[in-house]
């Protein structure tokens, strides 16, 4: 089962090595890391997705209190979270092709960022479902490139 980590920390230097190195230490392997500064210009949220069926999370959840720039640790309830990530796609998009990923683009929402004679760069922004059925419809005409945000989520209010 996934579980995502909602850690509030100082945003100092040396942070995130020793958060991550807490996780390599205990045996887990983090899926998704994204860091930005918070609403407090001091602070940094880390968003963090886990596979929790390995290990107990409450395990690492107590480790990381231990840690002394860690502020405030919050479990996202999955069911009462909102959550996405971005994707930008480089396809192939020589001939029929190109007509063809744009008819898929315009389904997902993706935007087109950038154009070129041979290939098509997209911007899509969802769930991890929306991102994976997305590449699964391009695979067959030609993915060149891939580059994934990782999951950013926020309890709902």
């Amino acid at each position: 089962m996934k579980h995502t980590l909602s850690v509030l920390v100082e945003n100092k230097p040396g942070v995130l090595t020793r958060v991550a190195g807490l996780f390599a230490r205990r045996g887990f392997n983090i899926d998704s890391l994204v860091v930005g500064e918070s609403e407090d210009p001091r602070l940094s949220r880390m968003t963090i997705t886990i596979d929790g069926a390995a290990h107990p999370v409450d395990q690492v959840t107590k480790q990381l209190h231990k840690l002394i720039n860690v502020v405030k640790i919050r479990e996202l309830d999955p069911h009462s979270m909102i959550a996405c990530e971005m994707m930008l796609i480089k396809v192939a998009s020589e001939g029929e092709k190109k007509t063809e990923v744009l008819q898929i683009a315009e389904i997902f929402k993706a935007k087109i960022v950038n154009v070129e004679r041979r290939a098509l760069v997209l911007r899509v922004v969802g769930a991890n479902d929306k991102l994976e059925a997305l590449l699964e419809l391009l695979k067959p005409i030609g993915i060149l490139e891939v580059v994934r945000t990782g999951t950013i989520a926020i309890a709902r209010a």
